[in-house]
């Protein structure tokens, strides 16, 4: 089985294993740096990486925009490891730009269907109990150029609008609870301090779930593209309803019909009518390393790493197939899941040196399972712009280059 999956039992097998006979000599030497006094504390008093790793950045492409501040940028998913996003490195989307906020001129205002109608502060937020998640954010449009087939593209373009982090702030049931809202209210308005004033209609019993008013992200406050100095955030529910720079929250007993959710952000179908109001990201998942822009070299082990998530709760297993999909074998995941975040997962592969298609599939605890390509567009046809979710391929050749195709 030259070319089949190993367990962690294999892991011994190196990709480009070194010569026992090597003369140990050259890698004993004493490197420059090592004969200097390195640099001193506060040398970047806020810390910064490498000079090694400029290459891991966002990267944004070109898009034909309404407006100059109508862009996106990706996060470079394939040099990062673990689950956690560093803060410099979450996707962007905005709509018109990003805004520089006062935050002590910032208010949120919260009314509508409510008996006490109330503005607060940053300060009066900050006082309120607060709880610390972790949680994907996902734009609902993210990996939608393989609607039509293979792009051809690497990962940080097929799925670089993803992210997971810390999210710190006020659950927004307390902040309903404060003003005591009215149970005939159904749905909320939240709506953005940005020149688009972007504004999405959120279900009641997702703000009563598990909904935050964040401030805070990975242990720091919020960036200003992630929303400095206050945000939505709705786990599991398309980043474009997790409303950035938030000023208010209107209560109501029906959708409020924005622009974000009938001209956009909805789903056409095959026979012309379009799907709304489809929030919830479905299983997910995706080969990170290696792929595309990699290049294996020669023979022999590697491990596969990658990522999983669903909207729907935690991810129950990943399966990884080397042939494109005729056979499976499980994955390992690292540490016990988490409830609407990414799951890390790996497994060994011993590659023979010749073609080769890699596959993940996702099941979260839900039993949903991750569709192919096919059963997705059998489902939904090609009209649709967001929510895809299937099944993504890399081919190898045998020249150990990766591509997606």
């Amino acid at each position: 089985m030259a070319a089949g999956l190993l367990g962690a039992a294999s892991s011994q097998a190196l990709a480009s294993p070194a010569r026992v006979d090597a003369d140990p000599a050259p890698a004993l030497d004493i490197a420059p740096w090592s004969l200097r006094q390195g640099e001193p504390v506060l040398w970047h008093p806020y810390g910064q990486p490498s000079s090694h790793e400029r290459d891991v950045v966002r990267r944004s492409v070109t898009l034909k925009a309404a407006t100059p501040g109508a862009a996106s940028s990706l996060a470079p998913l394939h040099k990062l490891y673990g689950t956690i996003t560093p803060n410099g490195l979450v996707f962007e989307r905005h709509h018109a730009g990003i805004p520089l906020i006062d935050p002590d001129a910032h208010r949120l205002a919260l009314h509508g269907l409510v008996k006490s109608p109330r503005v607060f502060t940053m300060d009066d937020l900050l006082r309120f109990p607060s709880v610390s998640r972790i949680h994907f954010l996902e734009c609902s449009g993210n990996t939608g150029r393989e609607w039509n087939g293979p792009s051809g593209q690497p990962v940080q373009v097929t799925h670089g609008l993803l992210s997971c982090c810390e999210w710190t702030g006020v659950p927004l049931s307390t902040l309903l609870d404060e003003v005591g809202y009215d149970r005939e209210a159904k749905w909320i308005l939240a709506e953005g301090a940005d020149g688009a004033a972007m504004s999405r209609s959120i279900p009641i019993r997702k703000a009563l779930d598990d909904a935050l008013i964040v401030y805070a992200q990975n242990g720091e406050r919020l960036r200003p593209e992630n929303g400095y100095p206050l945000r939505l955030f709705l786990p599991g529910f398309e980043g474009n309803m997790s409303i950035k720079w938030l000023r208010r929250l209107k209560l109501g007993r029906e959708p409020f019909m924005t622009r974000e959710e009938t001209s956009k952000y909805t789903d056409l179908m095959p026979d012309g009518r379009a799907d709304q109001f489809t929030f919830v990201m479905e299983t997910k998942s995706v080969i990170l390393q290696p792929s595309p822009g990699y290049r294996l070299r020669g023979a022999g082990f590697y491990e596969i790493s990658g990522i999983a998530w669903s909207g729907r709760g935690r991810i129950r297993q990943v399966d990884v197939s080397t042939d494109g999909g005729r056979s499976w074998q499980r994955a390992r995941l690292d540490g016990d899941p988490l409830n609407r975040a990414l799951t890390r997962f790996r497994i060994g592969w011993q590659w023979d040196g010749g073609p080769a298609r890699l596959q993940s599939r996702a099941v979260d605890e839900t039993g949903e399972v991750q569709p192919t390509r096919e059963q997705l567009v059998a489902r939904r046809g090609v009209n649709s712009t967001y929510h895809y979710n299937g099944i993504q391929s890399w081919k190898v050749d045998p020249s150990g280059e990766l591509s997606n195709a």
